[in-house]
């Protein structure tokens, strides 16, 4: 309980020593570089020196203020179009007509450390006390800055709990965007999201598809990288590197310089910060690193201080996206005297002793440049800081319900968070003819500029517009007149950054293991597939009756193959076919005009001459095969085939038959020749044809061969043949010819040892073995040969086994006919040597 009353009387004691503390600033004040008092104050931040220097922290007297050198020319710029835009507020007499407008500008020295001190100071300002006690309100209505997107996140996380509108001029990391985290920051630029697409856009535009990428290691850096990385990855760019560095980072410079002289990238995109750009442009220029094609941002790519004689041998050429150039009617001539009459404070200011004198060796390095103003219009951020001032100037006008008669109402009192609203609102136009007004986000929807650094035939620099990219048009955002570009080394023709190179058509791409998907071998399409394009990523199949051309690019109808009459094998084919055509008419022709001599008449000269004929349509049927498919051809080549051969065999069959009878007719009592007269051959001959034929019109009539493009045995060409439809069939009609053959040789051999005037049964037999190994040999070959070759198969079968018949059984009879005449008498054919 006791614990409890203490506990309350000492929270009692505390709150009330709090109430009377005294409102006042620990440690020493930073001051203002430039400030004028008004009735309403708008704040600055700006890198206007870009070195400063630590003081001693040895901890044994007070640490005394950071000082700053290095003048950045740029940014001081920038804090006097502020002051211009502000002083010529101050003189309209119909905008915010009897109200002054005074600024406080703090110098950041491009340091976090100054930054977040200059930030504190601006908001705790030296007259922000009443009496004895802290107001708790902000002395500033609105903060102009900063410069850099890292400092500005700073800034406006600082600033956010007290609702202080911060309006940038140049801070485009797309994190700022979140108006959770930055309700109250605006920017009269774009965001990085643009310029980063633009960049992968600029370098797909130019087909460079292998590039190296250097960031600042800030908020601005990092955001824009990761945006261009996504974009790049989404439009096909692969990134041999992707390497950052800090300005107070030598060694990790020195690393990033060592890889962009190693790297085959020759087209590098340079996401850095001013001051990052200018150690990495000294570098290069040191190391001697020429020949590669920088692709910058507005941060850097149109700075006067880089392009130099020094700087041009290694970046010139370079590419980029800058602000565009907009030239303020009247701040050039006031940057070389008004400014320093009326806003220069080179002089001894009164007050308390707590403040530190302000005297002419603080602007020492700044007057220098009281008399140069040729720079003035080279800087392309004047006009987004005028816009900014004009926001705040606008909102402020209307929360002061400001009337061009009555004035404004100077008695109310503006929250910061009220500036934050009508901010949201503001939309007006500037003199030099811009639109001015903040999205959802909070920024402004930006034109860039596209830039080549180039130098003139009299040595000058410049930076030469050759496109330009418009954020805000749907369509044709980007256009780029590349007839106008130099490229490093002062060249007409843009360099090349691949990994490697175009396959062409017929190609395809074949991604190289471990690497990115830029790097790539070329592989010839395979048989069958083609691409008529470059850089294919597959061959694309023909379709089934087509198949790639030599080149792979094109798919062209597939050759068809049969056995022509015009090929060599078709020829020599057809020319043994005529031949034994020949053959057998002029043997049927000298047994016709022999017919009544005994070596004729010896053995049913009827017969013979069918058999001469039958052996003609064989030789015949053998021309069917030869010649493109047709239906008709399919159905007839088979079945003249079958029924030609059926017929040729029934004749042998039936001689082989009438020199058995006649053996067994010469026997005594033996009358068997009767029942095998002519009459009865000529009707064995018919019934054992009729038979084939018969087999022949169930084939035709169930299912007849017809032409069939085959694509199984060559993928590359088509075989059109006949297929056999029923193959019972052509087996059916095949096994009747084998069964006669058989029996024909069966009978033929056992009528061998006849005597010797009957001994034709010898010829036969040899003529059968002939014909039998023929076709034995046929089955295996016409299965196992590809394509037309089973029709050479085929028709040589047909042509072996008709000039084996005709050579064993008529070539004997011919050779006594022509060349032993003496023989051919019926003494000697009934003789024992006869025949």
């Amino acid at each position: 309980m006791f614990v409890f009353l203490y506990t309350l009387l000492l929270f009692y004691r505390l709150q009330a020593k709090a109430e009377k503390t005294l409102c006042r600033t620990m440690g020493e004040p930073k001051y203002p570089l430039l400030s004028k008092d008004g009735d309403l104050t708008i704040g600055g931040i700006f890198a206007i020196h870009s070195k400063e220097t630590l003081p001693s922290f040895e901890f044994t007297q007070k640490p005394q203020l950071l000082s700053c050198t290095s003048v950045t020319l740029r940014d001081f710029r920038l804090a006097q179009i502020m002051i211009f835009a502000i002083e010529e507020i101050n003189k309209s007499e119909s905008f915010l007509p009897n109200v002054s407008i005074g600024y406080k500008i703090y110098d950041t020295c491009s340091s976090i450390l100054s930054s977040m001190s200059a930030t504190m100071s601006m908001m705790n300002d030296q007259d922000s006390a009443a009496g004895d006690r802290c107001n708790g309100q902000s002395p500033l209505h609105a903060i102009i800055g900063e410069t850099e997107s890292s400092a500005t996140v700073i800034l406006s996380r600082t600033t956010g709990p007290f609702k202080i509108p911060v309006i940038s001029h140049s801070a485009s990391c797309d994190c700022l965007s979140n108006r959770k985290e930055y309700p109250s920051f605006f920017r009269t630029a774009a965001s990085n999201y643009h310029q980063s697409r633009a960049l992968a856009y600029i370098v797909k535009h130019f087909g460079w598809s292998w590039v190296g990428a250097v960031n600042s290691d800030n908020d601005y850096g990092n955001d824009g990288m990761a945006i261009f990385l996504k974009t790049a990855q989404e439009e096909g760019i692969c990134v041999e590197y992707s390497e950052k560095f800090y300005r107070t980072e030598p060694e990790k410079l020195l690393k990033v310089v060592d890889i962009m002289k190693k790297g085959t990238a020759k087209v590098i995109v340079a996401f850095v910060s001013f001051l990052e750009m200018g150690l990495l442009i000294e570098q290069l220029s040191i190391q001697n690193i020429t020949g590669l094609q920088l692709i910058g941002v507005k941060s850097w790519i149109s700075s006067n201080e880089y392009i130099t004689p020094k700087s041009f041998p290694v970046i010139g050429g370079a590419l980029g996206f800058a602000l565009r150039k907009i030239n303020i009617e009247g701040f050039s001539d006031y940057v070389i005297k008004t400014f320093w009459d009326t806003a220069f404070p080179c002089t001894e200011r009164d007050g308390n002793s707590s403040q530190n004198i302000l005297n002419c060796d603080r602007y020492q390095d700044l007057l220098v440049f009281k008399n140069y103003n040729e720079d003035v219009t080279e800087y392309r951020y004047s006009s987004y800081v005028y816009k900014a001032v004009y926001a705040v100037a606008y909102a402020l006008h209307s929360l002061l319900k400001c009337k061009e008669q009555q004035g404004c109402e100077k008695d109310l009192t503006i929250q910061p968070q009220q500036v934050v609203e009508a901010l949201k609102k503001v939309n007006f136009t500037v003199k030099f003819g811009d639109q001015v007004w903040f999205d959802s986000t909070g920024a402004a929807v930006e034109q860039y500029e596209v830039v080549n650094w180039q130098q003139d035939s009299d040595g000058s620099f410049h930076f030469k517009p050759v496109g330009y990219y418009d954020a805000s048009k749907p369509h044709q955002r980007f256009v780029l007149n590349t007839e106008n570009i130099i490229w490093p080394g002062g060249q007409l023709e843009k360099p090349r950054s691949v990994c490697s190179e175009s396959c062409p058509s017929g190609t395809r791409k074949a991604a190289q293991k471990g690497r990115p998907v830029c790097c790539y071998d070329c592989i010839p399409c395979a048989e069958g597939e083609i691409s008529n394009a470059t850089d294919s990523n597959n061959c694309k199949q023909c379709p089934a009756k087509y198949w790639s051309n030599a080149e792979k690019n094109e798919c062209v109808l597939k050759a068809v193959e049969f056995l022509s009459f015009t090929e060599v094998m078709g020829i020599v084919l057809v020319f043994f076919s005529l031949f034994g055509i020949g053959l057998t008419v002029q043997v049927a022709t000298l047994f016709y005009s022999k017919k009544d001599t005994p070596i004729v008449k010896a053995n049913n000269s009827e017969l013979s001459f069918l058999l001469l004929f039958s052996l003609t349509l064989c030789f015949l049927c053998s021309l069917t095969f030869i010649g493109r498919p047709t239906e008709w051809s399919c159905m007839l080549r088979h079945t003249a085939f079958g029924i030609t051969f059926v017929l040729c065999i029934s004749c042998v069959l039936g001689k082989t038959i009438v020199v058995l009878i006649a053996f067994k007719a010469t026997l005594p009592g033996n009358n068997v020749m009767k029942w095998f007269g002519p009459l009865q051959q000529r009707l064995s001959v018919f019934a054992f044809t009729f038979i084939q034929v018969l087999i022949c019109v169930i084939w035709l009539t169930i299912s007849p061969p017809f032409p069939y493009e085959n694509m199984k045995y060559y993928k590359e060409k088509i075989i059109l043949e006949c297929s056999l439809g029923s193959t019972i069939g052509f087996w059916a009609v095949l096994g009747y010819i084998g069964l006669l053959a058989l029996l024909c040789f069966i009978l033929a051999f056992l009528a061998r040892t006849l005597p010797d005037n009957f001994n034709e049964a010898k010829f036969i037999t040899f003529s059968m073995l002939i014909f039998c190994a023929v076709w034995i040999t046929f089955i295996p070959a016409y299965v196992s040969s590809p394509g037309k070759f089973t029709v050479a198969v085929e028709i040589f079968a047909i042509l072996a086994s008709s000039f084996g018949l005709l050579f064993c059984i008529f070539a004997p009879k011919c050779f006594i006919i022509l060349f032993k005449p003496e023989q051919n008498t019926k003494q000697h054919v009934m003789g024992k040597n006869g025949i």
